[in-house]
């Protein structure tokens, strides 16, 4: 049994420490993604005229003006003194080819009080350049910048959602392995203290950091995973259940119990590269939105409205721009109106609903570490810089054995040579003939 759970950990985790070292890399720098972004890009943030905010609409029509081939797809509604307001576009059709037209851009930063375009960036750039680093970083993390392909652009999804499921199964795998060997009948005692188990056990997490060399690498890689195996399992799980949700996770959680279903899974997604056409416009929906929030008894303010163009409706969110990157994630409500008719399609109220509803909620906060608020943060850093680590050392031990066995391996092949050679010298010794 040992020897086959040693050999799943050995390959399942060769299989996935690459991929592991780049989601906890870049998960340690995310964390504080926005605090990045606007330290790195001070010239696309931030802003010195003060006075009353302009219309976020009036702001829109300012984005679209500057660019006529450019059409709104996001926009804040609600702004922050002294910051800029992040819009997000989409490329109308070049009526010439009947294309889309190339922008070489998706978002655009305006002074909510001027409406002066401060800048321009794609954000679906693979670039290291200060403006689009953080971007990268966030897209790398969860879905590797996988381009669309074969009708889909949810491949770069799964392979993060399988990696994080092998690294599930593969962290109980681990556990498993670092618990003491089961004691043979002639060594084993009928009555053993209670805590023998334990000091057996207790090696497992220490580590030996006057060792050096190797054994401070597997010290590090056993009692490294063991004091943050419950941390893993939480990350490994929620990577997982956000990265494979449609796919596997949310129809997974309605066998066992009763969910509701999201916007996507009610209306019929355009085939990729395609949109549909609104016929209301963001105005008019957000009015609708604000008017059927406040019926509903939600106090929270208008945050923004995105239009998804494969599905046909708009998303109009609810939040706090001035607290909201430092809620416990559990901030933001949503209602879902259909683009054309205006009727709400479904909506989502943190911690209401059903259970499954709440519990799928809580994978995004908990996998951020935003549920816990800074200090959530702050431990979710740290944790991606252990996950790091635990892969190299995991590959270090691997290639350790491996340089080993082949080292054994040679030597039973030159002695074996040798001996043969003796061999043959006595048979051909002159003092036998």
């Amino acid at each position: 049994m040992r020897a086959v759970a040693t050999a799943i950990h050995r390959w399942a985790g060769l299989a996935v420490a690459l991929f592991l070292v780049v989601s906890g890399l870049t998960g340690a720098v995310i964390s504080w993604d926005h605090e990045i972004d606007g330290w790195l890009n001070r010239k696309l943030y931030d802003t010195t005229a003060r006075g009353p905010f302009k219309d976020p609409f009036d702001l829109a029509a300012a984005v679209e003006a500057h660019d006529p081939r450019a059409r709104v797809a996001y926009m804040p509604l609600g702004f922050e003194e002294g910051h800029a307001a992040g819009y997000f576009v989409q490329p109308r059709t070049d009526p010439a080819t009947g294309k889309p037209f190339k922008l070489g851009y998706n978002q655009v930063f305006v002074d909510p009080v001027t409406a002066e375009v401060r800048g321009r960036r794609d954000s679906t750039a693979i670039s290291l350049k200060p403006e689009t680093l953080m971007p990268f970083l966030r897209k790398l993390h969860y879905m590797l910048h996988v381009p669309a392909m074969w009708g889909t652009d949810r491949i770069g999804w799964w392979i993060m959602g399988t990696v994080a499921l092998v690294w599930l199964l593969d962290s109980f795998v681990a556990l498993y392995l670092t618990m003491p060997r089961r004691l043979r009948k002639a060594v084993q005692p009928t009555h053993r203290p209670a805590g023998a188990w334990w000091q057996r056990w207790k090696p497992s997490w220490t580590v030996r950091w006057a060792a050096g060399g190797y054994k401070l690498n597997f010290d590090l890689h056993r009692a490294g995973g063991l004091w943050i195996w419950g941390l893993i399992i939480v990350v490994a799980f929620t990577s997982f259940s956000l990265n494979l949700y449609k796919e596997v996770f949310h129809p997974m959680l309605s066998l066992v119990s009763k969910t509701t279903p999201g916007p996507s899974a009610l209306v019929p997604l355009a085939p990729l590269g395609t949109r549909i056409e609104p016929t209301i416009g963001f105005r008019e929906i957000v009015a609708q939105a604000d008017a059927e929030a406040r019926r509903r008894g939600w106090t929270t303010p208008l945050g923004g409205a995105f239009y998804n163009a494969r599905g046909g409706f708009y998303n109009v969110s609810f939040f706090d721009h001035a607290t909201h990157d430092d809620s416990d994630g559990m901030g933001l409500s949503n209602l879902y109106l259909d683009g054309r008719d205006g009727h709400v399609i479904g909506s989502n109220r943190p911690w209401h609903g059903t259970a499954a509803d709440v519990f799928a909620q809580l994978q995004l906060p908990l996998h951020g570490g935003r549920i816990l608020g800074l200090p959530g943060r702050i431990l979710m850093s740290a944790l991606g810089l252990v996950v790091a680590m635990l892969s190299i050392t995991g590959i270090v031990i691997w290639a350790r054995k491996l340089r080993s066995r082949r080292l054994q391996a040679r030597r039973e092949r030159e002695a074996r040579t040798a001996a043969s050679e003796l061999r043959q010298d006595a048979v051909f010794s002159p003092a036998r003939r």
